[in-house]
């Protein structure tokens, strides 16, 4: 891993990346550069007009890449590695201007997170099973073509750490990226093509359209040549793909509680929690999103937290910037209104969000922080932003009742500061989420300074949890009866 590329170093590379282009701002610069189709002028590999031309070139692709060998197939993602780790920075870059959501550093770091830690072919196992009656053999077949949506808020990271899996599969994919992260998703389709065929692929793997909508979604959906769909995003296209009548895999929204009780390391729990809740200004899925302290440490752990780059907001500011953050928004077909987060604060830096209601606080804040009723806003809806509340509670019981309910059943992810080994095991069963972070960042949950392969499409509603190349395969048998058994 990289995790000790300096902030200074990242700087440099983008400050390279964007140079000599006699613009006045980096946006500026940046749109010069790239859209959704070309980058300097260069045209993107993989990218086309319409949905079924996307979803013919992924055909063939898939034709191209089944008449491979297992080794030859890990050869292309080795280059898609190599690359990937190569220009990380400039998708970084990319990835804030066109999205206005996360931090350039950050963002370098998950691409590298995706090079080195996305498991490749070495995931694919077969299984042979000798008795009396013969030999039967299991072997992980891919299913052809893969229809991927993905998302905004890690929208390259995503595009990679899947085709890197599915082309481990022996598949070839279609993307339909979200309309907010168009250009920097279809970079990273290009980058997949031009790995595969400097490695020997065919020159399209992987495809994408030009210009993705609800529409060129519900094309791929219903296209008779996408045998698997794979979902990474909010629960409205969640739904919408496992209703579509084909093989699924639904990665969905979260809201991750922790619970911090009074036999956990304080000062640790509190740099911890503000780490991984600040990780990309709280983008990812996994990220903490509200704190149940014991009343008697709270004290002392918002003083951590504080030390490690956290504002105090008071209940005044609190509320005010709830009305700020959260707005109410009209079902059109039902005339229903419900609260839903404001797309301009998603993902922007503390200092950013705080000057939203007129509160000016320092470059190193990096997390704006508040005391909450268990009803609170904050607490209750899933912000993807570095605002975290914290709730006071009597005792374990208390803490591990309202923790469940605050994730919501949605059983993605929940945190966990504690010595006791009781509490830990209880709150793991009680709260049943994919995954459960002990006494760490909550980064740890993808292998970011944890054990275990990284993903950024973690299926809680279908069940595959943190998806790998094996997720993306069926199983197919071979029998052999009465013979090839030498015993």
């Amino acid at each position: 891993m990289a995790a000790n590329f300096s902030e200074a170093q990242i700087a440099a590379i983008v400050k390279e990346v964007l140079s000599g282009m006699g613009s006045t701002t980096v946006k500026e610069a940046s749109a010069k550069r790239w859209d959704s189709t070309q980058y300097e002028g260069r045209a993107l590999i993989g990218i086309y007009d319409d949905m079924n031309a996307a979803i013919a070139a992924a055909a063939d692709g898939y034709k191209a890449i089944r008449d491979m060998t297992v080794e030859k197939r890990e050869k292309l993602i080795t280059a898609i590695r190599e690359l990937t780790r190569k220009e990380a920075p400039i998708m970084a870059q990319l990835g804030v201007e066109e999205t206005g959501m996360g931090r350039v550093d950050h963002k370098t770091l998950k691409h590298i997170l995706v090079a080195d830690k996305t498991p490749g072919t070495e995931d694919i196992v077969s299984e042979a099973k000798t008795g009396d009656n013969g030999l039967t053999l299991v072997e992980m077949a891919p299913f052809g073509v893969v229809g991927s949506i993905t998302p905004s808020t890690n929208p390259s990271e995503t595009v990679i750490c899947n085709s890197i899996g599915m082309i481990a599969a022996g598949n070839g994919v279609v993307f339909n990226p979200h309309p907010g992260a168009i250009a920097v998703s279809n970079y990273a389709v290009d980058l997949v093509n031009r790995a595969c065929a400097a490695a020997g692929g065919p020159r399209v793997l992987v495809a994408s359209v030009v210009k993705p909508t609800l529409e060129t979604a519900d094309f791929m959906y219903k296209h008779p040549a996408i045998r698997l769909l794979v979902c990474t995003g909010g629960p409205g296209v969640v739904k919408a793909v496992l209703s579509s009548g084909k093989k699924a895999i639904g990665a969905g929204a979260g809201n991750p509680p922790v619970i911090v009780d009074n036999t956990a390391d304080i000062a640790k729990a509190g740099k911890d929690i503000i780490d991984g809740c600040t990780f990309d200004n709280n983008l990812p899925c996994i990220a903490e999103k509200e704190v149940f302290a014991f009343d008697c440490i709270a004290d002392e752990l918002i003083a951590a937290m504080k030390k490690n780059g956290a504002y105090m907001l008071t209940a005044a500011q609190a509320n005010e910037l709830a009305k700020v953050v959260l707005v109410e928004k009209e079902n059109p077909k039902t005339g229903k209104t419900s609260v839903t987060v404001n797309r301009k604060c998603v993902g922007r830096d503390a200092a950013v969000i705080a000057k939203m209601i007129g509160l000016q606080v320092g470059a190193d804040v990096r997390c704006l922080i508040c005391e909450a009723g268990f009803e609170h806003p904050f607490v209750q809806h899933e912000l993807m932003m570095p605002i975290l509340p914290i709730v006071r509670v009597a005792n374990i019981d208390e803490a591990i009742d309202l923790a469940v309910k605050a994730e919501h059943g949605n059983r993605h992810t929940a945190h966990m500061h504690s010595k006791n080994i009781d509490h830990l095991s209880r709150f793991a069963k009680a709260v049943e989420t994919t995954i459960f972070v002990k006494n760490a960042p909550s980064y740890a949950g993808i292998g970011f300074g944890g054990e275990g392969h990284t993903t950024f499409t973690i299926a809680g509603p279908t069940g595959e949890g943190l998806t790998s190349a094996r997720s993306f395969t069926r199983k197919r048998r071979c029998v052999m009866a009465d013979s090839f058994r030498i015993i």
